[in-house]
Order: structure tokens, then C-alpha cells, then sequence
């Protein structure tokens, strides 16, 4: 499949599900070879977590003790404060590894002209951009500070109005793929970061409804998806808590038991959904990327002219 081609809307969503068809399985392989471990460490901190969700907050609801959360908190208060900073720490910096994923892989794609690429050629393309990705985390907090605010009025404007609503997903699109295209051209190594941004501010204002609106869409069937999962999950999940609670004397440990399993199973199947869904977004953003790059700089059209001049 060509990424360096002139889409339409239509195209846009044609073209990244029919990359996903005749790569997806290369791909997420790869994804969940390089990634898996980063999954794992997050799936353990968030059991940790929710144990402590389901013992301390709804333990004490259970056993109408209000002051258990802040009895806690004054026990346990240093190493609380510790967890959340490594948490944190850990979830942006392996949210980084699997965000730039997809960016690293449609770039491998291109230079190999195809999948012809393993898993050993992805770890070096991490290595030798180690430098850039973090040069792109801070350069794009430092612009998301004033971004994020506009973003936020801009939301709030919307999310009064019945109309407004249906625009939000443009916006969130095109701050996710305003960040992306910075983010790939980057990775190009032919600009600077601000240039970068630059660019894909150009880039994106050239065909702004089509671009937007694809990734906008993207990003609404994303969130419905993982949102009805989730909810078909705690249906299942909590008609099992209110068995155990209904009977009579439960058991406050079957009870604690029972709610731990429902919220880590929702959790786990939670972040194995999102991450699959992320890279189809992302993927999305790339083959956006491709096209619109194309139509500016006609990369394919010159590369198609080269062959033919070598050819004679």
C-alpha cells in the first residue's frame, strides 16, 4: 500500500482500515512484542490501585466508617504521595513509547517498502530517535499549556449547546493531529521541532475539514466503542456484586472480593481495548500525514518520475 498518495474524506477511512487489513497483524504484533512489558507494569499498578479503591474507599462505605479514607491517607500518607509520583512518572514515559509506536512503524513501512521489518529494526528506530522523543515531550508541553486552555474554553463553549456538541470531536481531532504530524515530521530529520509544528499547522490548515473530520470521527467511534464495552462489563460485573450483596448476611469479604474482580477485570480489558484503539486512531493520523504531505511536496509523484528516468 502507497502512504505517499493525494485521499479524499472517503479515502482517508478506506485507506486506514485497508492498511489495517493487510498489516494489522505485523503490526500489533510488533506493538505487543516491544510494548507488552510496558503493559504489564501498568496493569500492576493499576491492580495496586484499585485494591486500594475497593478496600479503603468502598470498605468504608460498607462498614459506614467516613473517616477510613482520611485514616488512611495520615497512615500512609508519604508512601501514597510516592506511588502517585511513580505512577505518573512511568505511565507518561511509556505513554510516549506507545504513542510514537505507530509513527516509528508507518516510517520502517516506507523505507523497507513494506513489512519487511522486525521487531529488532523497531528497538533501533527507538534508540536512535531516544534523543527527539523527549526533545517532542517537553517542546510539546511547553505548547500545550496555552493550547490546553483555548481547548478547554473552546469544550466548555460547545459542551453548552446542543449543536456544540457534535463539534467537539472535530476539535479534540485536531489538537491530536496537529500534535501527531509534528511529532512524524520530526521523525523525518529534515526539520527542527518548532519548524515541525510549524508544518503541521500548514499542513493541516490546507485541507483542514477532510483532514480533522476523519481523525474527529476516529477519535467518536473510539470512545463510543470502549465506552460500551465498558458498560456491557460492569452490567455483567456488578449483577455479580449485587448476588453476592443480596444474599442474606453476605460476607463483607465475598462482597470486597467480587467488586475487586469486576473493577480489575474492567480495568485490564480497559487498557488492552484502549491500546488497540489508540493505534487504529494513530494509524489513521499517518495515513492523513502521508496524504497531505504528498499533496505538498509530491514525493511519490518525483520518485515515479526518477524510476522512469532510470528506467531509459
Amino acid at each position: 500500500m502507497q502512504l505517499y498518495q493525494s485521499r479524499n474524506f472517503s479515502a482517508f477511512f478506506q485507506d486506514t482500515f485497508a492498511f489495517i487489513k493487510h498489516n494489522g497483524k505485523h503490526f500489533f504484533k510488533h506493538f505487543f512484542i516491544i510494548n507488552g512489558g510496558f503493559l504489564l507494569v501498568l496493569m500492576i499498578f493499576g491492580y495496586f490501585f484499585m485494591e486500594f479503591y475497593t478496600e479503603v474507599v468502598f470498605g468504608s462505605m460498607l462498614q459506614n466508617d467516613p473517616n477510613a479514607m482520611d485514616r488512611y491517607i495520615d497512615e500512609h500518607g508519604g508512601l501514597f504521595i510516592l506511588v502517585i509520583i511513580i505512577f505518573t512518572l512511568v505511565a507518561l514515559i511509556f505513554s510516549l513509547i506507545m504513542y510514537v509506536y505507530p509513527a516509528l512503524y508507518l516510517k520502517l513501512y516506507i523505507v523497507h517498502n513494506g513489512k519487511d521489518f522486525g521487531t529488532k529494526d523497531l528497538i533501533n528506530s527507538y534508540k536512535s530517535n531516544i534523543g527527539k522523543l523527549f526533545t517532542y515531550l517537553f517542546s510539546g508541553i511547553l505548547i500545550a499549556i496555552p493550547l490546553l486552555f483555548i481547548l478547554g474554553i473552546l469544550i466548555f463553549v460547545l459542551f453548552i449547546t446542543i449543536i456544540g456538541l457534535l463539534l467537539i470531536p472535530i476539535v479534540i481531532g485536531a489538537f491530536a493531529l496537529f500534535y501527531v504530524m509534528a511529532l512524524m515530521e520530526y521523525l523525518e530529520n529534515k526539520r527542527g521541532i518548532w519548524d515541525s509544528f510549524g508544518y503541521s499547522w500548514k499542513l493541516m490548515s490546507s485541507k483542514f475539514w477532510p483532514a480533522v473530520g476523519s481523525v474527529g470521527l476516529f477519535y467518536l467511534m473510539s470512545y463510543l466503542i470502549q465506552n460500551i464495552v465498558g458498560v456491557i462489563a460492569y452490567i455483567f460485573g456488578f449483577i455479580k456484586f449485587f448476588t453476592v450483596l443480596d444474599q442474606s448476611n453476605p460476607d463483607p469479604s465475598a462482597v470486597m472480593s467480587s467488586l475487586s474482580i469486576v473493577m480489575i477485570v474492567v480495568f485490564i480489558a480497559g487498557i488492552l481495548l484502549g491500546a488497540f484503539l489508540n493505534n487504529v486512531v494513530l494509524l489513521n493520523q499517518g495515513i492523513v500525514f502521508y496524504s497531505l504531505k504528498e499533496e505538498h511536496e509530491n514525493i511519490n509523484t518525483k520518485s515515479a518520475i526518477d524510476q522512469i528516468g532510470t528506467g531509459d
